[in-house]
């Protein structure tokens, strides 16, 4: 029982954890916006004849951070523990109905006396 409850404790940790990564990164994405489009629009700066060049970093950006968001609450919500050991479980127990198939193979086949 404590061994399940140390599981559930540390997966609760790290699911905070990957959340409060995930916030941060959309204050920076904020953040990083607004200084984006003041620099170009209020300071002029170029980068090369492009204008407008802020809005392809923030959308580039925008396009990352919901790939963040699709990680943390949609792939690992159910992609966890849980669902690694029952992939686990059910693969060893293919594994071992396989190795049981080709055991009762060779048990059946007769042998070659020479």
């Amino acid at each position: 029982m404590e061994k399940e409850v140390h599981e559930q404790y540390e997966y609760a940790r790290k699911r905070i954890r990957q959340k409060k990564v995930l916030y941060f990164h959309f204050v920076l994405f904020l953040l990083g916006s607004l200084f984006l489009f003041v620099a170009d629009v209020f300071f002029g700066l170029r980068i090369g004849e492009e204008k407008n060049w802020c809005i392809w970093i923030i959308t580039l950006w925008f396009f990352i951070f919901i790939l963040h968001f699709i990680k943390i609450y949609i792939t690992d919500r159910f992609m966890n523990k849980k669902w690694e050991r029952e992939q686990i479980e059910r693969l060893v127990s293919l594994q071992q109905k396989r190795i049981n198939q080709l055991e009762s193979s060779i048990s059946e086949t007769p042998e070659n006396n020479i």
